[in-house]
């Protein structure tokens, strides 16, 4: 599925005449006009490792959490913080990456970003403290956050005609990813020993593997297709856009935050949730793969409907009452029923597609969707950061999950407003 978080949707039939001939792929340079097959298939190859290496930095860590704290002697609110670090160093690093592929190349910063993730997934284990282990973290969440947002621009460069196929590959891939590494980190952790160090360090291997095939590209500095000169960006209507004056814009960004408030929060401690409930170690990290893998088939099926309704308000609303009914359960029959917890908080957890399909639809121009997308998600992840810390805190100080779980089921009213707010028909030129 497209991830927590951080595709620039696009609007083609808006493209300006003069960059049509850009999304001619290429290939490298001093190479024969056009990109060979096998090329193609490489690049293809390593858009699925990359996506699979998106998300098990984060829920490894999750279905672990309880034997890393008590092996670093972490309290709960320091637990918090670690859970927070995601949509931080989104929000940071996240930013960076189109200046790091102007100047480097995007297939270069990809590649590095790889690295990134397997040097950090490597190192943070071993550490021996809680902020080595945090800083370790934050070094493989940047190489997370540049390769998210790059993705789709290698996509659109070196696939021009088939977008919407190897979106739909990396995106199967990234919520293959997320899934696998909440399943299969505990059994796997005690299949080598049952060393949690272990059971981390296993997903620096996938990463490294993830290197090899954007090697080719290093050298590959060609820019992203369909993107304007300077004066001709210019020229367009963006620059005079003031995008904070508009209240889809901020409804937008609220909703974008608040849905990765509850991912993060989920990823983080649903595992340990169930734990504390009598679940299993293993189980727990199954449930938890199966929150993530509801967005594999929803991912396609909700923007299709979506894009088809000039409102979408009623989806914003459905999957609301999902997250509400799931958090009561969590609340009421945490072991009971778990596995129909897990659902229902895989399908709420499936506004990240609606909240990007939305970018797409409320902003008239391609230059208005990258300015929109880019103010909803910078801002939506900075307003995402205290949840899971204020879950750590609560859990700590309270002494059990009730709290936290009414937190959580709280947040999903304001998220119902503020998606109903940015499900309206209107465009952002509109309002600006």
């Amino acid at each position: 599925m497209p991830d927590d978080e951080t595709q620039t949707p696009t609007l083609n039939r808006d493209t300006p005449a003069r960059t049509s001939p850009a999304p001619r792929a290429r290939s490298l340079p001093g190479a024969a006009e056009g990109p060979s097959p096998w090329l193609l298939r490489l690049i293809a190859v390593g858009l699925v490792l990359a996506a699979l290496n998106l998300r098990p930095a984060i829920t490894s860590l999750g279905a672990l959490l309880e034997e890393v704290r008590e092996g670093l002697h972490m309290s709960g609110s320091v637990a918090g913080v670690l859970t927070s670090v995601p949509p931080l160093c989104f929000a940071v690093f996240g930013v960076m990456a189109p200046r790091l592929a102007r100047r480097f190349g995007a297939g270069a910063v990809v590649c590095a970003g790889m690295a990134a993730i397997a040097l950090g997934l490597a190192v943070r284990p071993y550490i021996g403290s809680t902020a080595g282990f945090l800083a370790a973290s934050a070094l493989a969440l940047m190489g997370i956050a540049v390769s998210n947002i790059l993705m789709p621009v290698i996509v659109k460069r070196w696939f021009p005609d088939r977008v919407g196929t190897m979106t739909g590959l990396y995106s199967m891939a990234l919520a293959l990813g997320t899934a696998l590494a909440a399943a299969l980190t505990v059994p796997v952790t005690g299949a080598l020993g049952g060393d949690w160090q272990t059971g981390l360090v296993v997903w620096a291997v996938l990463a490294a593997v993830a290197v090899l095939p954007w090697i080719v590209l290093v050298r590959d500095r060609t820019p992203a297709p369909g993107r304007p000169e300077p004066a001709a960006a210019n020229a367009t209507e963006a620059p005079a856009l003031k995008i904070t004056r508009s209240r889809t814009a901020w409804g937008l960004a609220c909703f974008f935050g608040l849905q990765a408030t509850a991912a993060y929060i989920t990823m983080g401690w649903m595992p340990q949730i169930f734990r504390d409930a009598g679940v299993s170690a293993g189980t727990a990290g199954l449930l938890l793969a199966v929150t993530m893998a509801m967005g594999v088939p929803l991912a396609f099926v909700i923007p299709r409907v979506a894009s088809r309704l000039k409102n979408q308000g009623p989806i914003v609303v459905v999957l609301g009452l999902c997250g509400l009914i799931g958090y009561s359960g969590l609340y009421l029959a945490p072991a009971a029923g778990a596995w129909a917890w897990a659902l229902l908080l895989g399908i709420a957890n499936c506004a990240f597609p609606l909240a990007l399909t939305m970018i797409g639809m409320r902003a008239r121009s391609g230059a208005g969707v990258v300015r929109l997308s880019a103010f909803a998600q910078s801002t939506g992840y900075l307003l995402s950061i205290p949840g899971p810390l204020l879950v750590g805190v609560l859990y700590q100080h309270s002494g059990g999950w009730g709290l936290p779980i009414a937190l959580m089921a709280g947040l999903m009213l304001p998220q119902m407003v503020a998606g109903v707010l940015a499900g309206r028909d209107r465009t952002i030129e509109d309002e600006c």
